[in-house]
């Protein structure tokens, strides 16, 4: 993984979990309005780094955490999370020891789509993200009906990085066809 930061590390920690296709960076709009009060962490999963290998979810939150305990963070104010960001980001929640006041989903990918369907899914995804980096970005308006030229970069930048082995390992691990997994009653209750 590769982390990125803004902020003060003595103000709250907000944790986030990008989507699919994107670098942890593509939180940093929205981080740079919150750096004067909060301290934002933004991890870019191993899927999308240059010589990195995926291995799991369980070793994806394990690099989170030993990125917080180095950073000697011991609370989180608020989890963002988007997309498969949201499926890693529950396993981040059911397995770390680190407290979570608040968690924020947009668009949380808890689909429970079969693992013979997300076989299927790899090559199509696969082509759409990389295509994003063969093209500079010029095929983001037909693959995400989005035109902004001010996320292009992050999608370019996963894209160049994207390996097939990685995105397979990624979606063979994600998508659970399992139920939501279940949550302190306390911590439901600042779920979003």
């Amino acid at each position: 993984m590769v982390f990125k930061t803004t902020g003060n590390k003595s103000e709250p920690v907000v944790l986030f979990f990008h989507a699919m296709g994107v670098t942890g960076e593509s939180s940093m709009p929205v981080a740079d309005k919150l750096a004067g009060k909060f301290y934002c962490i933004m991890p870019t999963s191993t899927v999308y780094c240059s010589g990195q290998r995926y291995c799991s979810k369980r070793d994806e939150v394990q690099q989170v955490v030993r990125f917080l305990e180095k950073q000697e963070i011991k609370e989180i104010e608020l989890v963002v999370a988007s997309s498969i960001g949201a499926d890693l980001a529950m396993a981040f929640m059911t397995n770390a020891k680190i407290p979570v006041k608040h968690i924020f989903f947009d668009g949380g990918q808890f689909a429970q789509i079969g693992k013979v369907t997300r076989r299927i899914m790899v090559p199509f995804l696969y082509v759409a993200m990389k295509s994003l980096y063969w093209s500079n970005g010029k095929t983001l308006k037909k693959i995400m009906w989005c035109d902004d030229d001010k996320i292009k970069p992050y999608f370019i930048k996963a894209g160049k990085n994207l390996t097939y082995r990685n995105l397979r390992r990624q979606l063979t691990d994600s998508l659970e066809d399992k139920p939501f997994p279940k949550l302190p009653e306390e911590l439901q209750k600042h779920t979003f």
